[in-house]
Formats: C-alpha cells, structure tokens, sequence
C-alpha cells in the first residue's frame, strides 16, 4: 500500500501560491491548525521550498571520499515517528542536523548525486532514497517512504511543479486548499500545479467538505476522483 498523499496548500482566489505577494502576511497558523488535523506521519515539499524557508541556502560541506558509494537508499540511525521528506534530485540542500522541530529528514535523490554529496548526509545522519537514475519516479518514491519508514500519510506542500509531477502520475489521493481572500493576478506567479509544456490528463475531484476559516479563509477539501 502506497501512503496516503494529501496535497495541504494555501492559494490565492486566483489559485497563485507566493504568499509573499499579498501584500501582508497571511495567517499561517490556520494553514499549521488544518494541517495539524491530518495526523500525518511525513510532510514533503521540494528542495526551491525548503531552501527558502528552512535551510537559507547554506551549502554542503562536501569532502572528498576514498571510495565509490553504491546507490543503495540509506536508513540512518533516528528514534523519530514523523519525518520531513525534501525532494532533492542533485544533492543541493545542506542540513545542520538531521531533523527539523525533531522531525527525521529524508532527502529523496536521483542516481546522479555525488558520492560526496552522500558521504556528506551520512555524515549529518540524513536518511536518503533514491528515485530514479535522471528522472524521480515518485510512485517507486513513496513505496520506499512506506516500507523503510512506515508512513502512511504524507502532506504534500510543495511548490507548483512538485504538486503537478505528482499530480500527472496519479498520486494525490486528497486536495485540501485554503483560499485566501486575495487576487494575486500576476502572470509569473506559480499556481498550485504547474505541469510545464507537457501536462498529464485532466484529474477530477470530488469536493467533501466547505468550511469558513477566520480573516475570510476558506476551507476546501477534495476527494480524488476514482478510475
């Protein structure tokens, strides 16, 4: 059984998700207290996201290694029951430790990283998993998220393109959206999926539940269409 993908985000009434140009910031506890009611084991965003909001940028401190690593994923040693799981393709995020607010950090890698960039999350105690040789196969992803660390529930809060490559492959089981009373209107802003030149089919949803949030926000929660 795959875990179950909620993709938890907050748009624009015109579906764009750059909450910095709102012009004031928006009320991200109501965003943090709807999360909070999925139990979720794991949350996931992409490695744009986490470098701007967790990591400020800073680099692996990459050494050199005597020898070849094998591209087998990598467990480290954690006594953690939630996990933080970044989409890191080619091995770009540095960590300062290996868990973020005590949740483990799972980095989710291509076949083409770095011996060293490996060497170096083994050092920092970051478990890994590989998702491909080039391209991330993100069912075979969230196969490994399961069997190696028994999630079964993710939130999805990535950024457009990340949404859409999961969205494309099938695998968002629930859409939870908070709208924010604003018009962002800007042509350059990403929306909430973002599938590039070659989208995948039209995916329909099945809307189970409205709710009025406080400052004007409103809940949205859908159910993936079956078949």
């Amino acid at each position: 059984m795959l875990p179950r993908v909620i993709c938890h985000m907050m748009t624009s009434l015109d579906g764009r998700i750059i909450l910095s140009r709102w012009g004031h910031a928006p009320n991200t506890q109501e965003y943090e207290t709807t999360a909070a009611t999925f139990e979720a084991d794991a949350w996931l965003c992409g490695r744009v996201t986490m470098e701007k909001d967790f990591t400020e940028g800073l680099e692996p401190d990459l050494q050199p290694v005597t020898a070849p690593l094998d591209r087998t994923d990598f467990v480290a040693e954690h006594s953690a029951d939630s996990f933080v799981v970044a989409v890191d393709a080619h091995g770009k995020l540095g960590w300062e430790s290996a868990d973020i607010d005590g949740e483990h950090i799972i980095s989710v890698l291509s076949e083409q990283v770095s011996d060293e960039y490996l060497a170096y999350l083994r050092r920092v105690g970051v478990s890994y998993v590989f998702g491909g040789a080039k391209e991330l196969d993100f069912k075979q992803v969230l196969t490994k998220l399961g069997e190696l660390f028994s999630i079964q529930t993710i939130l999805l809060e990535g950024g457009g393109h990340l949404n859409g490559s999961l969205l494309k492959a099938g695998l968002i089981d629930e859409l939870s959206v908070l709208h924010y009373p604003v018009v962002d209107g800007a042509a350059s802003s990403p929306t909430l999926f973002e599938q590039g030149d070659q989208p995948g089919p039209p995916r329909q949803f099945t809307l189970q539940h409205v709710e009025q949030r406080p400052e004007g926000i409103l809940w949205l929660r859908y159910a993936a269409a079956k078949g």
